[in-house]
């Protein structure tokens, strides 16, 4: 079963490449040039700081931080490896998201994995966030704003913001 779960999650992957060099498929657009560094970056700060959720202490997630969207069934015991898989492509798709902010779209998918894409992008609840409106005026001074996605149900949380610093720090601040 994991072996056919990997191979599906490999073709459909390998198949969108396809279509987004040929201009096929209207999904958003991946990064020019996908940088293994900084997505292997970034899956590990994940792993370090969501930890394993087991469905039965955290409802809802599962593996690192995977939201359980409706209908969809894991088994009691996910292994380690499909969970990464899991996050790999959990963190892609975010990655597609913010494809038009070239390298900084791996900081963004990386919030937008523990927050949810709306809060970031906007939708009918949240407007767009001024951290996107001042990356994309090409002021790249968001360490300010970007240390202030650290709150868990209205109040600061010290661990929190230590990950968001570690995040700027190895996914922006180097470049």
């Amino acid at each position: 079963m994991r072996i056919k779960l990997m191979i599906i999650c490999l073709t459909l992957l390998c198949g969108y490449a396809k279509a987004q060099t040929r201009g096929g498929d209207s999904s958003p657009p991946m990064p020019k040039e996908i940088s293994a560094e900084l997505f292997d970056k970034a899956v590990a700060l994940i792993k370090e700081f969501e930890g394993w959720h087991d469905p039965k202490t955290t409802p809802g997630y599962v593996g690192y931080g995977h939201q359980l969207q409706k209908g969809e069934r894991f088994p009691k015991t996910l292994t380690r490896q499909r969970a990464d898989l899991l996050l790999r492509t959990d963190l892609l798709r975010h990655l597609r998201l913010y494809a038009r902010y070239g390298r900084d779209a791996y900081l963004l998918a990386t919030l937008s994995y523990q927050i949810g894409p709306a809060k970031l992008l906007g939708n009918g609840r949240y407007p767009k966030a001024s951290l996107l409106t001042r990356l994309e005026r090409g002021d790249r001074d968001i360490l300010p704003l970007y240390l202030s996605y650290c709150k868990w149900r209205g109040k600061a949380v010290a661990s929190i913001r230590k990950r968001r610093w570690v995040e700027y720090q190895l996914l922006y601040a180097e470049r």
